[in-house]
């Protein structure tokens, strides 16, 4: 085992290079530019997407609201809590404003994959699906450059939604109970595969009905828990946003050397969480009925805001405010800078710790409750985005599905056999070989969503409600899963008017 953690420290290093941080925020800029900040134009037009009402068979895919919960589900889980911790132990609390830097710019990337994942949809056993292999595939203009990226794109989902991150999950909320209740490490992982395999079997369909019910309730009870927290240290308020801002940029005296780590853990750890650009989200929310790729696409950008601008800063406010925290001096934890918390491990016990400050044992019973909340709906993610990459790679073989939601399960017990000190470098390689793969062919692909924006933009400006013809942005749609809103434009005369100067194209990549 400690030969394997060596070679997972060694291969975490790699991908996540510094050099990947400047990849992702530059296409984050880059998608930013070229949307015309519509992530933050728009903000209203999420709120208002949520609650579409889509016009096919709803019992082929999921609405707007259930894409949005299973995302949220998804994205809200280790990375806001362990996650938070852990870049304020590793960057100091600048790290936190950083991480608010990454939701406001990979925000835009979210919207893009969703975008795209929308776009070319199609349909398989029935039920509507997509992702980025299959944007990949079918958009990029060289086909043999297509066809290679979503291979390797399905590759890098076994390795992470597929077996390295259900691991890391697994464990998490394993510790996080056996700390609260006592209960063994295998007992707790036995009990999560059951109800997690009493989901999956059912399809996306049930995995969204019990996502619905689940993020909302659990997004608002961790936000009712920060106010506790905030109205117990309220006169320390003012005093952890100046240290916030002031060492975000070297400006405090105590942090002011380790701006660096700041920058990197807080970017790091914000597009681990927020999953933004890493074909996650636009693998759920292609299974949407929606009339335009646009509104899903802001649907997803705002479940970035409330992974990273709500959840993240409930997490590090908290324990910021209760001061349950330590700071790595070296940006590796040999040596600390800060120790408000003796012999307390960084990650999910800062937020135990913080917790017990307020509520005393009860705040460590209702933390390690929620995350194993939270790790529950990731799990159901995660299932689903495996299981669309084999409907991609297999086609429309049952056996094959059925057989990948019972491997998904088995891994998911791998997570109680590893050792906690690999868990989260594990995590980190399925979350980076995605980024790099699936990032890379959004910025190709960046002339089609932007054919997709102005279209959006251009009926929004006349007072149309805004539907979608794939013809018109050169997309092919054999499946026919635009026909419905192909024949709403028709009737509404939307070729026949000037101002949307319609030309329908040949279907050629782009």
């Amino acid at each position: 085992m400690e030969a394997f953690g060596t070679m997972i420290t060694a291969i975490n290093a790699i991908v996540w290079h510094p050099v990947m941080l400047l990849f992702l925020g530059g296409a984050a800029v880059w998608f930013t530019l070229r949307l015309k900040g519509m992530q933050f134009i728009r903000i209203r037009d999420m709120f208002v997407c949520i609650g579409e009402k889509g016009e096919n068979n709803r019992d082929s895919g999921l609405s707007a609201f259930q894409a949005f919960a299973t995302t949220v589900g998804g994205r809200v889980g280790t990375g806001n809590i362990a996650g938070t911790a852990t870049a304020i132990f590793m960057g100091g609390p600048g790290a936190l404003f950083w991480m608010w830097v990454t939701a406001l710019m990979g925000a835009s990337t979210g919207m893009v994959e969703c975008i795209l994942g929308q776009a070319y949809k199609t349909r398989n056993l029935g039920e509507l699906t997509g992702g980025p292999a299959y944007y990949l595939s079918r958009g990029i203009r060289h086909q043999w450059l297509g066809k290679l990226l979503a291979f390797l794109f399905c590759i890098a989902v076994f390795i992470g939604p597929g077996f390295l991150l259900p691991a890391m999950q697994t464990q998490t909320a394993a510790t996080a109970i056996q700390g609260a209740f006592g209960i063994s490490y295998f007992t707790v992982g036995l009990f999560m595969v059951c109800i997690v395999g009493a989901v999956v079997m059912g399809g996306i369909k049930r995995i969204g009905q019990v996502a619905e019910r689940l993020a909302p309730i659990m997004c608002g009870v961790f936000f009712l828990i920060t106010i506790v927290i905030t109205a117990c240290n309220i006169t320390k308020v003012p005093a952890v946003f100046h240290t916030i801002f002031a060492s975000a940029f070297g400006k405090d005296a105590i942090f002011g050397g380790i701006v660096g780590s700041s920058i990197s853990w807080g970017m790091k750890r914000g597009f681990f969480s927020n999953d933004a650009g890493n074909g996650m989200s636009p693998l759920i929310s292609a299974t949407t009925d929606t009339s335009h790729p646009v509104k899903q696409g802001l649907v997803q950008g705002l479940s970035v805001y409330i992974d990273t601008l709500l959840i993240c800063t409930c997490s590090g406010l908290s324990i910021l405010l209760a001061g349950t925290y330590n700071v790595a001096a070296d940006g590796a934890g040999r040596t600390l800078l800060v120790e408000n918390a003796p012999g307390i491990l960084y990650g999910v016990p800062f937020m135990q710790e913080a917790l017990t400050s307020a509520l005393g044992h009860l705040g460590s019973i209702l933390l390690a409750v929620m995350l194993f909340i939270f790790i529950y709906t990731t799990l159901l993610s995660y299932s689903y985005q495996l299981e669309s990459t084999c409907r991609f790679l297999f086609g429309e073989k049952k056996i094959c599905v059925t057989l990948v939601r019972i491997v998904f399960l088995c891994f998911c017990m791998f997570g109680i056999l590893v050792d906690g000190e690999v868990i989260w470098p594990m995590g980190d390689i399925g979350v980076g070989c995605m980024l790099w793969v699936n990032t890379f062919g959004c910025l190709l692909l960046t002339p089609v969503v932007v054919k997709l924006v102005k279209d959006y933009e251009k009926q929004r400006k006349l007072g149309l409600d805004p539907l979608f013809d794939p013809a018109t942005v050169g997309i092919d749609d054999e499946e026919g899963i635009w026909d419905v809103y192909v024949a709403k434009k028709e009737a509404r005369g939307d070729y026949d008017n000037e101002k949307l100067n319609y030309q329908k194209t040949e279907c050629t990549p782009a």
